[in-house]
């Protein structure tokens, strides 16, 4: 086995040229971490908002990568056997420690999850941050069950059109955003029962769609700067779960509780952790994907380390659908 590897580096914050493919040595596995040959990652915003050293947490130079999946090469504590499939994530990865965006990655076996899938690498890449955070906004966060009527703020986001797929298995009623009229059509695809143009004001419609009694749960994937008006379109009971903020506002500079949210709405908000994916939700999910009984999110497939860069430029500039850099390893032999 070879004793080095290539991954993506960031030395400093910056644009999509800060990412750096360079050889590093491969990481060798401790008791309880789990060394895992990479075959595709997930690109995410958390990502591109650690690129440009936004947020609060990190440190540079990092291998980054929030997510990956693979197979097990070693398990010193005996978590895992060799060859397992599995998914990693959360949990500091490609922050405090290096991430995903290599041919290998060691991380600490709590943040790892188990499952047995003949899908696709590219399409499992795209799957696991996504569920998580998906799963844990309407459980944990909003709450909803089967008949409820959910807002989806940012439908066209990753997490938005995970949101959507879930719902719909679930049998949850949803309305999702988009300020794009052209997105509707994907939006439908994905589950929505009805589509809002969102023009900075959704409250309006949503309360016309539901007969003035507003939405039982919202997940707001957009950020502060439209939460009021979210929470307007909620029901008195109902619940507005923060998850995201794609629009990049992360916090109120004056916020005054009476002032911005409604009489008898709840606010709350997620941010969970691999914990909040038990192994047997990720493994529904990919049945479910296997049998065609859900449907997975557009993709945007980038082939090898190479192209990481060219990932992050799209993202920039916001095009919707899930990005998936794979990482190719020919002929399956070791590299």
């Amino acid at each position: 086995m070879a004793s080095t590897m290539h991954a993506v580096v960031i030395e400093t914050p910056g644009g999509p040229e800060a990412l750096e493919v360079r050889e590093l040595p491969r990481p060798i596995p401790r008791s309880g971490e789990v060394l895992i040959r990479v075959e595709a990652f997930g690109v995410n915003r958390s990502e591109q908002h650690f690129r440009r050293g936004l947020g609060s947490f990190g440190s540079f130079p990092r291998v980054p990568g929030l997510e990956a999946v693979g197979t097990v090469v070693a398990a010193p504590g005996g978590e895992f056997a060799p060859g397992q499939q599995v998914a990693a994530l959360m949990g500091g990865m490609g922050r405090l420690f290096d991430g995903g965006y290599a041919e290998y990655t060691c991380v600490p076996a709590p943040i790892v999850v188990r499952f047995d899938s003949a899908l696709d690498w590219e399409i499992l890449g795209a799957v696991p941050e996504m569920l998580q955070t998906a799963h844990g906004s309407l459980t944990t966060g909003a709450g909803v069950k089967a008949g409820d009527t959910l807002l989806i703020r940012g439908g066209t986001s990753s997490i938005g059109l995970m949101c959507l797929a879930l719902a719909r298995l679930r049998g949850v009623e949803t309305i999702a955003t988009t300020r794009k009229k052209a997105n509707a059509g994907l939006l439908k695809q994905a589950g929505a029962a009805q589509v809002v143009i969102d023009d900075g004001q959704v409250s309006p419609q949503v309360l016309a769609l539901t007969d003035g009694r507003g939405v039982d749960a919202a997940v707001e994937l957009v950020g502060v700067n439209v939460l009021g008006d979210t929470l307007r379109a909620t029901r008195p009971g109902g619940v507005v779960c923060f998850t995201g903020m794609v629009s990049d506002h992360w916090s109120i500079a004056e916020f005054n509780p009476m002032d911005w949210i409604p009489n008898g709405v709840r606010l709350t908000a997620y941010s969970g952790e691999a914990k909040d994916l038990p192994p047997e939700v990720l493994q529904e999910y990919l049945d479910a994907l296997a049998d065609g009984t859900a449907s997975p999110p557009p993709l945007t497939t980038y082939r090898g380390l190479e192209e990481a860069r060219l990932a992050h430029e799209d993202m920039d500039h916001s095009r919707p659908g899930k990005k998936v850099v794979r990482v190719l390893h020919e002929n399956g032999a070791e590299s």
